[in-house]
């Protein structure tokens, strides 16, 4: 007998039809003999739509109060599929966040789990239950919600199945698993059968949103075999492991992010510990700094340029401004029209040419790099929004045929 962790994100329990196809996906592994815990996500839009019940009484609603409104969201599909499953003859029982054993630290709206004590999810499998449990909620020390952030259902699953020791974690999505590009926008995009722990944390990590960067962490960390794969088209997904046998395939995807503006700093002197005036403000505001970019200086000047998620945009240039005295008091200047678009594979590791053959593509299209940044399995770089869609599909023509 296995132990299979399933997680089903929202489009997947949006309405009846859909809460009655994931009840048969859970029956059919249980009856195939194995113990199923199933974690499921809000239904549709409902976290945004409980963001705009919000935005009717305050626009500037407490995180405390907004992790208490949003973690409705997963008791709600909790219980409907329990109940779905009960119908279908299926032996089943909803738990949410804290009752499955998620305790986290005190950070509102994205938390991180410090705790997972499974008795209650083990006591309920061994009555010969699957357990249905809340995924994206915890409760901190202080017995108040928390929420682990957008994405935290798949946080939560691998959680599960790391704590469970289960022989799987499979994530269903609206996809078929993993491709090289998004497959909704590039046509000639192909399903990869396997992909490492370090390219699949890459690729999410740069914009793909198949899978929340920080459940691949976590999967890589303590070593849970994910599968993702299709809650509509039965058919075999992408295997993410800490190795493939995938050989020949120099690039394992094209990642594009919107979600990326770019803040320039002028005219800093060029003194040991600038830089760390600059990013330790930031830092005190939980604002990540993504790349990089350092001008060589001129007459005791230099010019700082770095990347920062769209979202914290206007909470770095704020704090930024107020000490700008603190770093010569030059320009600062911020550019929300850009997007990051970056190639992924272990296999540029050892093949020469992958940036000058990634950069031909862009010259081909007269599209103009702004930053670039590596590593030894990606290559980012930040270009103009308008021009990101055209940039995605020419490069994964030059790579993937």
């Amino acid at each position: 007998m296995a132990l299979i962790v399933q997680k089903f994100g929202g489009t997947s329990v949006k309405d009846r039809s859909r809460i009655f196809n994931v009840a048969r996906i859970v029956a059919n592994t249980r009856n195939a003999g194995n113990e199923v815990v199933v974690v499921v996500s809000a239904q549709g839009d409902t976290t945004d739509d409980l963001i705009a019940k919000a935005a009717e009484i305050t626009g500037n609603p407490s995180s405390r109060e907004m992790d208490m409104l949003l973690a409705t969201g997963e008791q709600i599909s909790i219980s409907l599929l329990a109940m779905a499953l009960q119908e279908i003859g299926v032996s089943a029982v909803s738990l949410t966040g804290w009752q499955a054993g998620f305790v986290t630290d005190r950070a509102y709206s994205r938390a991180r789990i410090k705790r997972l004590d499974t008795e209650r999810v083990e006591s309920e499998l061994a009555r010969n239950r699957v357990v249905v449990v809340a995924g994206f909620q915890g409760l901190n020390r202080s017995d108040d919600i928390t929420t682990l952030g957008r994405g935290g259902s798949d946080t939560s699953a691998v959680a599960l199945a790391a704590a469970l020791h289960a022989d799987r974690c499979q994530i269903f999505t609206d996809v078929e698993g993993v491709y090289t590009a998004d497959p909704r926008k590039i046509p000639k995009a192909t399903r990869l059968k396997e992909i490492t722990f370090d390219e699949m944390l890459e690729l999410a990590s740069l914009g793909a949103q198949v899978l929340n960067n920080r459940s691949v962490e976590l999967a890589k960390k303590y070593g849970v075999e994910l599968e993702v794969l299709s809650s509509i088209n039965p058919i075999p997904g992408t295997i993410v492991k800490e190795e493939t046998k995938v050989e020949g395939m120099l690039i394992k995807g094209v990642a594009k992010d919107d979600n990326v503006a770019v803040i320039s700093i002028l005219g800093v002197p060029d003194v040991p510990g600038m830089s760390f005036k600059v990013f330790s403000l930031l830092a005190q505001r939980n604002i990540n700094v993504d790349i990089i970019l350092q001008s060589s200086g001129d007459a005791g000047k230099k010019d700082l340029i770095f990347t920062v998620p769209l979202g914290d945009a206007e909470s770095a240039m704020t704090v930024l401004k107020e000490h700008r005295n603190r770093f010569g008091g030059g320009e600062i200047t911020v550019n929300k029209d850009c997007a990051k678009v970056s190639v992924v594979g272990a296999g540029m590791q050892s093949h020469p040419g992958v940036a000058s053959r990634m950069f031909e593509a862009l010259g081909g299209q007269n599209i103009n790099i702004h930053m670039i940044s590596t590593s030894e399995i990606k290559i980012s770089v930040i270009i103009d929004k308008a021009d990101a869609d055209r940039a995605v599909a020419a490069i994964h023509d030059a790579f993937i045929q």
